[in-house]
């Protein structure tokens, strides 16, 4: 959670230098980079053609369409703001497993989802107030949570593959089909763009997002989840928004409103509201 959330201010530090799509672009191709090795055709050949349709769907909304809003949002508004946003995706995926998959949330995921929706009405009221100042901080906002719904897609998606697919297979696939879908956006301007005028830590920065963002983050989580139960691990993704103000204060100048706070707080209570079991006594004996 801590790679999660520092890469939503790398990201925003990157752009300010590359064009989101060519940057998109790069991320795929780093990853891939990585991955290639499990891209074998004779393991290819054994996933069935429903699976190859929940592959794409899952790279449509998770890779491809998350990384575009996602870097686009970031690009508009405070990583502070969008490290708020983003944490919402635990009771966004409950909202979307209600309505999809007839998963009814109990009452305490019901007390998240609103606290959620809650922390974001707060981060969106106050930039509207403001809108005199950053008139593209409500347009960030709302394109860091559409990346959230897709993300929260993803989520949904993935429970019909990880009972059949490996967790890296998953993720190598996904990420082939998102550089196919992310390489004619990405290719558009990518021969007149002046690469010279980068500075080399950005490059650097290009390639820690990458390998961060597509394959450490995602192989320490799979690690991690098996070792501990799931009530806990929810409550750490607490840790994304700590970890995109601290990096957006620390490294872009960024000063967190009361708004943010009480946003913060909100999502914060709602994840481990909805993640930490009661204890429940056992029954006393008549």
């Amino acid at each position: 959670m801590l790679l999660v959330g520092s890469n939503v201010g790398i990201g925003k530090s990157i752009v300010a230098f590359l064009p989101v799509p060519l940057f998109a672009l790069l991320r795929f191709v780093i990853a891939l980079a990585v991955l290639w090795p499990l891209l074998r055709l004779s393991r290819m050949r054994r996933v069935k053609r429903d699976e190859w349709i929940n592959l794409f769907l899952q790279a449509l909304f998770g890779t491809f369409g998350f990384t575009l809003l996602m870097l686009g949002g970031v690009h508009r508004t405070s990583a502070v703001a969008a490290g708020v946003i983003t944490s919402t995706i635990p009771a966004v995926v409950a909202l979307f497993a209600w309505l999809f998959l007839r998963e009814r949330p109990d009452a305490r995921a019901f007390a998240s989802i609103a606290l959620a929706i809650a922390g974001i009405a707060v981060v969106n009221l106050a930039h509207t107030d403001a809108g005199s100042h950053n008139p593209g901080s409500l347009a960030g906002n709302l394109m860091v949570l559409g990346a959230v719904c897709c993300e929260s897609l993803y989520v949904i998606l993935s429970r019909r593959l990880t009972q059949t697919l490996a967790p890296l297979e998953i993720c190598a696939y996904t990420h082939l089909f998102g550089f196919l879908l992310m390489l004619p956006v990405g290719l558009a301007g990518a021969f007149s763009f002046d690469y010279a005028s980068v500075p080399a830590g950005v490059w650097g920065l290009v390639v820690w997002y990458g390998l961060s963002a597509s394959v450490f983050s995602f192989v320490l989580w799979m690690m991690g989840i098996r070792h501990v139960p799931g009530s806990i691990a929810g409550v750490f993704t607490a840790v994304l928004p700590v970890a995109a103000a601290v990096y957006g204060m620390v490294f872009l100048g960024e000063r967190p409103t009361p708004a943010h706070g009480v946003a913060l707080a909100c999502v914060v209570a709602g994840i481990a509201l909805a993640s930490v079991k009661t204890k429940r006594l056992p029954p006393v004996a008549s």
